[in-house]
Formats: structure tokens, sequence, C-alpha cells
């Protein structure tokens, strides 16, 4: 029982877009919750999936990370075990299905991610080189003078990277004196380029970034 609700979980995220961004938490519980499930019986198997390394939590949603979470959902889907609960299956969990098949063609899920997306970040050092070239082409292009938005960057390296490691990295970048995050507000103070800011737990929002090694 307790795989076949992680698998309907998983398969939730992604059908939602998980897999390449945030979803937020109320999205996601309305598609998992049931007259027979709530939302507090979940609580086990979010701990775990997040324990395997199969979706990262935030205060505000979900992401599905890779591949981990992909090899998991590959792997429940792929199972003699697995069945939806009850006589009637939810339209979303139908089209979710007919999508995954025809996306996945046979393939594991880590497979088909690397296929979709553009040469995956798979390690910091390889974030640390791509944010810098990102960095380099946003500061020259838009004449930023030497500050540049960490929304636009995030928005650069698009899903070859999980928003959560994305976060973790810049923050490590900065502890290695790479780039120094400052505050301010973004143009216009748009709650989506805020969002996609990164929040540290001493200096809260930092939204743009300050190349300090060339």
């Amino acid at each position: 029982m307790t795989n076949q609700a992680q698998t309907r979980l998983l398969l939730a995220l992604w059908e939602l877009g998980g897999a390449k961004q945030e979803v937020n938490k109320g999205k996601l519980h309305d598609r998992i919750k049931s007259k027979d499930k709530k939302i507090a019986d979940f609580k086990d198997i979010f701990a775990e999936l997040e324990k395997k390394g199969a979706i990262a939590i935030s205060k505000k949603g979900y992401t599905l990370e890779s591949p981990q979470g992909l090899e998991v959902l590959s792997e429940g889907l792929k199972s003699a075990d697995f069945k939806f609960e009850g006589t009637i299956v939810g339209t979303w969990a139908a089209n979710a299905l007919v999508r995954w098949i025809g996306e996945m063609d046979g393939a594991s899920g880590a497979d088909v991610l690397v296929d979709r997306v553009k040469s995956g970040i798979k390690s910091y050092n390889e974030f640390e080189k791509v944010t810098l070239e990102v960095y380099d082409k946003l500061n020259r292009d838009y004449n930023l003078n030497d500050l540049v938005p960490i929304y636009r960057i995030r928005r650069e390296i698009g899903d070859r990277v999980s928003r959560f490691e994305f976060s973790d990295w810049l923050l490590e970048m900065q502890a290695n004196d790479i780039l120094q995050l400052q505050g301010g507000s973004v143009e216009d103070s748009a709650p989506d380029k805020i969002e996609d800011s990164v929040v540290t737990e001493l200096d809260g929002l930092r939204c743009f970034a300050k190349r300090l090694k060339f």
C-alpha cells in the first residue's frame, strides 16, 4: 500500500511539472488526497521520499529530483504490485500514464531526462563553471555593471539543475568567495522574480550576484 501511494504521489508531481520546477504544495495535495486519504496520511511517505533523494521539499512546494526521483517513479510504475485503488481512476492519472509511456518509450526516467534536458548539470564544479559563463554573458549583454539579478541566472540555466541545487550551489559559490550575493529588490518587484532569487537563513532575500574572482 505504501509503495502504491508513493508511486501515485511521484506520478502526480511529475504530471504537474515537478521535474522542471517547484510545484506548489496545494496543487500536489489536491492531486493525491482522496475520500479515504488525507494529506496527513502521506507525511511518512513525503519524509521517506525526501530521505531517498527522490524529492526536495521547501516551505512552498515540492520538486522531483533528478535522476533519483524519476528512477523511483519508473520502478514503481513497473512493479507488478502497482495499481490504482478503487474502481474509478482520475482523469489526471490516466493522462499522466499515457504521457509517461509516450515520453519514456521504454527508457528509464534518467535516460529520458538526459535526452530532454540540455546538458544536465550533475556536480557543483560543473555548476560553478556554467554559472560564471552565464553571469559574464548577462553582465556583458545587458550592461549590468557587475550586479546580475539572480533570477536571470536561474532562468538562463533553466531545468539543467533543480531549484534546490541551484540555490544550494549558488550559496556554496558565495561561501567559496567566488560570488557575493547582495540584497535590494528586482525591477518592478515582481513576485515571480523575487521567488527566483535566493533566500539565506542569516541575511534573508538576496537578489543580485557580484563576481569576486575573475
